[in-house]
């Protein structure tokens, strides 16, 4: 990872945080923790304060220079606020060569189509020039806006896993798809 990652849509740009944007992510967090505990695993006080952010960054810096995950934030095209993260996680090279995607949206946002259009211009880039042959998310059966989003997106359901993710305490169910490159 020579050159930092930066992707533009329309009404986003989208790349790694820097450490120096603790306080961008921690205002996300906190505007948005009761709306996305329902779909996050358990967090810690720690979560919220700015040297958890600081330490979240600097990990997911370090996992993208180690190529093991690629934690974007989508921002305002001024960077003034973080409308949303996802995360291309899990990262297996080999013969997989595969990775897990995980989002978020700020409550704020919702409705206005800037995660399909975020993702829409990150999923050329992941089997582009991070060279990735399959993408797979997981979402839970009562999610259905996550559902439409990654069906629009061109994800397949591949199946359903019992009890397969501790969300918000609880061990859930999640339908699983995933989206492979075209070609090659």
């Amino acid at each position: 990872m020579s050159e930092p990652i930066r992707m533009r849509t329309s009404r986003t740009v989208i790349r790694l945080l820097n450490v120096e944007e603790a306080e961008l992510l921690l205002r996300y967090r906190v505007e948005n923790r009761e709306h996305l505990a329902p779909w996050e695993p358990l967090r810690t006080e720690a979560h919220y304060t700015i040297e958890g952010c600081r330490l979240t960054i600097e990990a997911g810096l370090e996992a993208a220079r180690s190529d093991r995950g690629y934690p974007f934030a989508v921002l305002k095209p001024d960077a003034s606020e973080m409308l949303a993260s996802f995360t291309f996680a899990n990262v297996v090279r080999g013969v997989f060569q595969a990775c897990h995607l995980g989002y978020g949206m700020a409550r704020r946002h919702e409705g206005e189509g800037l995660m399909f259009e975020a993702l829409d211009a990150a999923l050329p880039y992941a089997f582009g020039p991070l060279d990735f042959h399959r993408v797979m998310a997981n979402y839970m059966p009562r999610n259905d806006r996550s559902g439409r989003l990654l069906a629009r997106l061109g994800f397949e359901k591949e199946g359903l896993a019992k009890r397969y993710l501790k969300i918000d305490g609880l061990w859930e169910d999640h339908v699983l798809t995933a989206k492979t490159r075209a070609s090659g």
